[in-house]
């Protein structure tokens, strides 16, 4: 069983940053694949980003040159970096990993006012 806690949510003006952290209970060396996806009400959840074991990445193209994805495996942490946020960005953002089957978070609220 593994649990991922994020933290790092908040409320935020437009144009500011916000940097989510995401901690897992085990060791995320040999996980391939983590990524932080993202809900807001009446919509479905969607992937903001991925980052592989090896460092590569892959952004959802709305958040672009404004996200930056980031992992720590010595310390069982994923980050999420955001700059520049909108009003559209507000979500609650969740971080996932599949180790024999997917794993979520509980998910922490970022809203953005205009």
């Amino acid at each position: 069983q593994v649990q991922l806690v994020e933290s790092g949510g908040g409320l935020v003006q437009a144009g500011g940053s916000l940097r989510l952290s995401c901690a897992a209970s085990t060791s995320i060396a040999s996980i391939s694949t983590m990524g932080w996806y993202r809900q807001a009400p009446g919509n479905q959840r969607e992937l903001v980003a991925t980052i592989t074991s090896i460092g590569s990445t892959n952004y959802a193209d709305s958040v672009k040159g404004r996200f930056t994805i980031s992992r720590e495996n010595a310390k069982n942490m994923m980050y999420l970096q955001m700059n520049s946020l909108k009003p559209e960005d507000t979500a609650v953002y969740y971080c996932n990993l599949y180790y024999y089957r997917p794993y979520w978070g509980q998910g922490t609220q970022v809203t953005v006012s205009s």
